[in-house]
């Protein structure tokens, strides 16, 4: 069974506008994939459709459960998305509560919570900080914390929003070591083709709304015509 499956959506604002137009796409579960395109191209509002987030005209299934109202339980249970600005996922006066929230709302006993929480944030680099509140970090550790409070809810799917966005090269480096670890199936839109050449194994090109083209990451990123034909630079990565 596919971890996420796309059936013809479609969704336009409130102003009318088409952000997405007759979407098709399966993606295997544990796949890593990047959604790359160029500003305004429909990345963000597909990881907002994949959540559940949004209501358009078409299907969307995680593990062969339909995204809807009436099972949003259940798909809350199996994706977890991390959002762009991690700002918007740390709110609560200490780290700890910050990655408890998501586990505590799910069921999980006070008794397991505080081993579940450490586990969680030393398996993102931030063993020991538990105390301290989410927004006194820096951008890096911010973007650590925003990934533990979606690994401690354990979902099988993770999307993520420009998570490389602000970071120094020595943060990025770290992020990409936390992600190369993870087993679950990941959705990552992001403008950065290094990132996407380190992280993932396939690319789907979005422009317009549409889905444009979709293959092997190196096949795709190394394709000057059909990058530069929607904005995009061929990586750095491959040359090195």
């Amino acid at each position: 069974m596919d971890a996420i499956e796309i059936k013809n959506y479609s969704y336009a604002y409130p102003d009318s506008i088409m952000a997405l137009k007759g979407i098709n796409l399966l993606v295997p579960a544990g796949q890593r994939v990047a959604l790359i395109g160029p500003n305004g191209a429909g990345k963000s509002t597909l990881l907002l459709a994949i959540a559940g987030l949004l209501k358009g005209t078409g299907s969307v299934f995680l593990e062969g459960v339909e995204v809807s109202r009436a099972n949003s339980r259940k798909i809350r249970s199996i994706i977890g998305s991390v959002m762009q600005d991690p700002d918007d996922q740390l709110f609560m006066p200490t780290l700890f509560d910050d990655v408890a929230f998501g586990p505590l709302n799910m069921g999980v006993g006070a008794d397991r919570i505080g081993q579940l929480v450490e586990e969680t944030l030393a398996n993102v680099g931030l063993a020991g900080l538990s105390a301290r509140p989410g927004h006194h970090f820096s951008a890096g550790q911010k973007r650590a914390a925003a990934i533990a409070t979606v690994l401690s809810m354990s979902p099988r799917i993770i999307t993520m929003d420009e998570p490389d966005a602000s970071l120094d090269p020595r943060s990025r480096d770290k992020l990409l070591a936390i992600l190369n670890t993870l087993g679950q199936t990941l959705v990552v839109a992001t403008c950065n083709m290094d990132f996407v050449a380190r992280l993932t194994e396939r690319v789907v090109l979005i422009d317009n709304g549409i889905i444009i083209a979709d293959g092997p990451t190196k096949e795709m990123l190394t394709n000057r015509d059909l990058m530069k034909a929607h904005g995009l630079e061929t990586p750095a990565f491959y040359y090195q």
